[in-house]
């Protein structure tokens, strides 16, 4: 039996990750401007799907994988880098909008929105490695089976995550307002957001670590 520190650690753990601005938050936050709530929640599940995927490879040993063929993370590492790249670029270019504006932008399927927020959370190979070193720490041989145990614990991060996203969801609209009242907040908002995901992505991109069993 899982004990709650182990719990509480991960869930702790998880609640200040996911409050630190990235890909995941920007693109459901954009979504559930732009085309409403269903669709930000709609991309949301896209996202929980690719935490889903991470954790399952990762606990059948995908992340054993990254350590044996270290080209292969570094491959994934950049393929991150290069879309965090794009999505600064998005937001700082001339005419570029932040997440927060309610643009005109086409109303994307069902189908597409899940399946881009999909892509945005597997594009990021931190993923991965979050769940290799992060889980390891909270697991407890003398509680049962190990295998079990990790997803229960990824299972506790995916709760937190997406319990702070729906929060986004359900009130990017009124955020919206607020920023579209105040251009020049709206405008600061988008270059912070293109300096953050651009940060990132340098930090992604020369980051010499790789995923190590904890």
């Amino acid at each position: 039996m899982i004990g709650t520190h182990a719990l509480l650690g991960v869930a702790a753990v998880s609640l200040g990750m996911v409050l630190t601005p990235g890909p995941n938050m920007i693109y459901v936050v954009s979504r559930s401007v732009t085309q409403g709530r269903r669709a930000g929640a709609i991309s949301l599940a896209g996202v929980a799907v690719g935490f889903g995927v991470y954790l399952t490879a990762t606990a059948l040993g995908l992340s054993v994988v990254f350590v044996a063929v270290p080209q292969l993370y570094l491959a994934v590492k950049l393929a991150g880098a290069a879309y965090l790249l794009w999505l600064a670029w998005q937001a700082v270019r001339p005419g570029g909008v932040t997440a927060f504006a309610p643009g005109e932008l086409a109303h994307d399927p069902p189908r597409r929105l899940f399946a881009m927020g999909l892509l945005t959370n597997l594009l990021n190979p931190k993923a991965a490695v979050l769940y290799l070193t992060l889980i390891p720490q909270f697991l407890d041989p003398a509680a049962g089976n190990l295998l079990a145990q990790g997803f229960v614990l990824g299972a506790v991060q995916i709760s937190v995550s997406l319990t702070v996203n729906l929060a986004l969801v359900l009130t990017a609209g009124v955020v919206a307002t607020f920023l579209a009242r105040r251009p020049r907040w709206l405008r600061t908002q988008r270059y912070v957001t293109g300096t953050v995901l651009g940060a990132l992505a340098c930090k992604l991109a020369t980051d010499s670590s790789r995923a190590a069993v904890a």
